[in-house]
């Protein structure tokens, strides 16, 4: 039976790929690696997962966490950029384990974008000859349920330096769909990289306008400069490190080309991915 590893179970996307993984019939014996068994058990109770001691930041999990592994997917949690210090171990032990298939959720765009950790992680899969997949999603929808909430729910407000950039969009659903596909038949898509996105190009303006409407509510976007959201942020006592990758997320992408949409959703999972206008209505709870 093939073993699989699943890191960042308990996540957004973890959970997003457990819920698709549960639609197949499949053979595979999963494994949640998490920092919390006790925690983290319970948080995982609605599916077919047994949980495994795994920390990012504890290298001494990685052997223990990859014994018998065949498949690992790999999500970069937020908070690390060391990849020197946590990947290259991590990709050591993969090695010795004979880990035989890396699944990485990277970022689109990765291959322009040195500056990132994905960009270097990526590499060193490469290097480790190890067989991998690498999907590389567009901006998170889930991002406006999530960090971007508060401004939408108490300020009615999209507040970020994003200018007029234009940015392509993926829900986790349509994320969790196609890593399932990859992860319960890796030899259809070994060596292969693909961006995932929507059919939608938008400048946050676009989207404000789209989640009012969803909502019933006017939603004004505001592009402040750097040191305006920075100090705003700082206000709300966000941390440094999450403002950072706001940051990254937002302002940069000012500078890049518009990126492109792909098919590659829809190639891999036969369902057309969610629209933007579809995601609201399907979270309008959460938004209101």
């Amino acid at each position: 039976m093939t073993k699989v590893l699943i890191t960042g179970a308990t996540g957004n996307v973890g959970i997003a790929v457990l819920a698709a993984l549960n639609k197949y019939d499949h053979r595979l014996e999963l494994y949640a690696g998490v920092r919390d068994i006790i925690v983290d058990q319970e948080k995982l109770a609605a599916f077919n997962i047994q949980t495994v001691k795994f920390d990012f930041l504890d290298v001494a999990t990685f052997l223990p966490a990859l014994k018998d592994i065949d498949l690992l997917f790999l999500l970069r949690p937020p908070q690390i950029s060391a990849v020197k210090k946590y990947f290259e171990p991590l990709l050591a032990a993969a090695i010795q384990a004979s880990v035989k298939h890396i699944v990485f959720l990277s970022v689109q765009g990765v291959e322009n974008s040195k500056i990132i950790p994905h960009h270097k992680i990526e590499k060193r899969i490469v290097a480790s000859k190890i067989p991998y997949t690498f999907l590389r999603p567009a901006y998170f929808m889930q991002n406006f349920t999530t960090n971007l909430r508060n401004d939408l729910v108490i300020n009615r407000m999209l507040y970020l330096p994003a200018g007029q950039a234009k940015f392509t969009l993926i829900a986790v659903e349509d994320i969790g769909l196609v890593a399932a596909k990859v992860i319960t038949e890796p030899h259809n898509f070994c060596n292969k990289r693909y961006e995932l996105t929507n059919n939608e190009v938008l400048t946050f303006a676009e989207m404000a306008e789209i989640i009012g409407r969803g909502i019933g509510e006017t939603i004004r976007f505001v592009s402040p400069n750097l040191w305006q959201f920075f100090w705003h942020k700082r206000q709300e006592k966000m941390p440094i490190m999450l403002i950072l990758v706001l940051i990254m997320l937002h302002y940069f992408p000012r500078f890049q080309k518009t990126p492109k949409t792909t098919p590659c959703v829809q190639a891999i999972t036969g369902q057309v991915p969610i629209s933007l206008g579809a995601f609201v209505h399907m979270n309008r709870a959460l938004l209101q």
